[in-house]
């Protein structure tokens, strides 16, 4: 796709001078009435005698009309060329028939300011049918992907879709498996619920006591929390589990033996926390000999720290054991002591001395989710947000006011807002690199604003700042600029990093490949980062803003995202691949299907194209592997709500 938006349907010449449209442009008028008006008006410039040029003129067109008629085939008006002979090309463009001439235009759509036009454009094109019928086409690439990793790699962690077999990069714990279980449950694909649930009570436990190290971090995100995300959607918590959406008559998985194995795993993984001198927890685990060590370079990622407590602290909710929940949370309550650039923090952290590590300021890799959970923890646990957990939202609404302040910019020349970096801290040169892991942030701004609630529903209530107004902006500002990551390439497909033409940058470099994009030149997509791992940033922000601010676009430009996908990443034998380039036509294909394919991406493009009380933004918090986890509310709260 070439661009984000669709051009307006009129040019800049029919807009007053007050910018609105004329409408009295517009109005509707016979072609041949204007016509013989324009005979009639200029005629009288140019008479020869009695017989006059208007006269003339309207002669002619009489005596054509005459000709169409008596030349008029069965099938309308042909060329003369091929009269008296068999047309059996389709292809053959027909002249129009009579009616063509005197049809009268179409009516125009109502006038509307440039920035509404998108909006009510795709509310007109397309129908609730529409919507569900695409919403069928993510299922049917969601089962399309899991029949590549069930022929091909059942049990590894990851599918190899061009050499048909497995791998085991994340453990060896199956971690496509449990990453596409809850996704499975809410599009109500039976078959793999069923697979994917009997491998889970056949195998996982026996998997967990045998495999050797993981990293604390993937193994919380993919494989705990696809686990108690399963199991919360399967019945296990009563409580509040019908906030869900999702039709009782899907099948489910057995939810006493998810978190019997969810126990078994978050008991090993908690040696990493136990085991280190500090808050903050070491990097990985032997889940078979039950120890835990640092990194080789004793580092930790900020985010890998700090994105751990949404999943332990709804562990020790169900299972009634508190240790989950308070070795967890005692990392935010550390990094809330630490200094911090307004808000800000390095992206490394020293589990031996619990102090950031660098300058390196960044919201891509090792720095993204930690400012997505301080406010999804402060969200999760309802009842504790104006008491114990009040600095959590503080936390986050300091770091907004900093990202705003040192990280966001401007393009030249076409002003896209991008978040940028600080490899250096706060007096180092500004980098203007943009992962697209990045992309979260426009969803979480956008949640952060509503706290889940629509826009619409927000301001009746008066329940938004200023700020929140300005976060809402950014948010679909950035999102915007997300979507042109896609939009400027030959393939309409993201590069994993992007860089960003402002004034004065020395930076520079090719571009996505298509030209036609307006923004060619203010996107810089260097060799080495032209690859497109599957990931589901951008989508889900989507998500989120379609549902927060009820604005169609992101629907239209989510399914252009999805369109993509399907049409150069799609494996015929089963499976999706990455891609190596995303700027060449056709793009060389990688080896490997991410287990967030399945667990994240189709998720938030299936949710985009359902009803918004499917998994409501204001009851539910998706972890940052898009596994959806109710919001935790005292009894007198959950009362209250309903």
């Amino acid at each position: 796709m070439s661009g984000g938006s669709a051009p307006l349907p009129y040019s800049m010449r029919d807009v007053g001078a007050g910018g609105a449209y004329n409408n009295a442009k517009f109005r509707h008028r016979s072609r041949l009435k204007m016509f013989v008006q324009s005979l009639a008006t200029n005629s009288n410039k140019y008479r020869c005698g009695k017989f006059t040029v208007g006269k003339f003129l309207s002669l002619l067109m009489v005596s054509g009309l005459l000709y169409l008629f008596l030349h008029k085939s069965p099938e309308g008006f042909v060329p003369g060329e091929v009269h008296g002979k068999d047309v059996h090309n389709n292809n053959v463009r027909r002249a129009p028939n009579i009616r063509t001439f005197w049809r009268k235009p179409p009516r125009l759509p109502p006038r509307l300011p440039p920035n509404e036009i998108n909006k009510n454009n795709s509310l007109l094109q397309q129908s609730p049918s529409e919507w569900t019928s695409r919403q069928k086409k993510v299922k049917e690439a969601f089962e399309h992907a899991w029949s590549g990793y069930r022929n091909y790699a059942m049990g590894y962690d990851e599918l190899m879709p061009l050499s048909h077999r497995g791998t085991d990069g994340l453990g060896g714990l199956g971690a496509t498996i449990v990453d596409s279980l809850d996704t499975a449950i809410i599009m109500g694909a039976d078959d793999v619920v069923s697979e994917a649930s009997k491998w889970i009570e056949e195998n996982l436990m026996k998997r967990i006591s045998e495999k050797g190290q993981v990293n604390l971090f993937e193994t919380t995100i993919r494989v705990l929390g696809g686990l108690l995300s399963a199991y919360h959607l399967s019945g296990g918590d009563h409580a509040g589990s019908g906030d869900s959406g999702i039709p009782a008559s899907y099948k489910k998985a057995n939810p006493e033996r998810l978190l019997e194995v969810s126990k078994d795993l978050a008991d090993r993984l908690l040696l990493a926390f136990t085991s280190s001198p500090t808050a903050i927890p070491l990097s990985d685990v032997i889940l078979r000999d039950r120890t835990a060590h640092a990194a080789p370079d004793g580092l930790s990622s900020t985010s890998e720290a700090s994105t751990l407590q949404l999943e332990f602290s709804y562990l020790s909710r169900v299972s009634g054991d508190p240790r989950y929940d308070t070795e967890a949370m005692k990392v935010l309550e550390h990094m809330r002591t630490l200094p911090k650039v307004e808000g800000l923090v390095p992206i490394y952290i020293n589990p031996t001395s619990g102090q950031f590590s660098g300058e390196n300021i960044r919201l891509g890799s090792r720095g993204d989710s930690y400012y997505e959970y301080l406010l999804k923890v402060w969200i999760q646990q309802a009842e504790n947000r104006g008491t114990s957990l009040k600095y959590l939202f503080e936390m986050y609404t300091e770091a907004m006011k900093g990202v705003k302040h040192l990280l966001v910019r401007k393009t030249v020349p076409n002003e896209l807002v991008f978040v940028g970096e600080l490899p250096f801290g706060r007096n180092g040169e500004f980098s203007p690199k943009m992962d697209h892991l990045v992309c979260f942030l426009p969803g979480t701004l956008a949640l952060g604003a509503t706290k889940g609630i629509t826009k619409k529903k927000a301001l009746e209530s008066n329940l938004l700042t200023d700020e929140d107004i300005e976060n809402l902006q950014l948010a679909e500002d950035l999102a915007k600029t997300c979507v042109e990551m896609y939009f400027v390439t030959s393939t309409g497909l993201a590069p994993e990093i992007a860089y960003f033409h402002i004034e004065g940058n020395p930076e520079g470099g090719p571009g996505g490949g298509n030209k036609s994009n307006k923004y060619v030149n203010d996107i810089i997509i260097k060799p080495l980062d032209r690859h497109n791992l599957l990931r589901p940033e951008t989508v889900e922000s989507l998500f989120v803003l379609h549902r927060i601010t009820e604005d169609p676009k992101y629907r239209e430009w989510g399914w252009q995202i999805f369109e993509a996908f399907e049409k150069y990443t799609k494996v015929d034998s089963g499976g999706y691949s990455s891609l190596d380039d995303v700027t060449s036509i056709p793009p060389h294909r990688r080896d490997k299907m991410e287990t967030f394919f399945l667990g994240e991406t189709l998720k938030y493009l299936y949710l985009l194209f359902d009803e918004s009380n499917t998994l409501p933004l204001d009851k539910y918090v998706f972890n940052t592997e898009a596994h959806p986890l109710p919001v935790m509310r005292s009894v007198e709260q959950a009362s209250h709500s309903v």
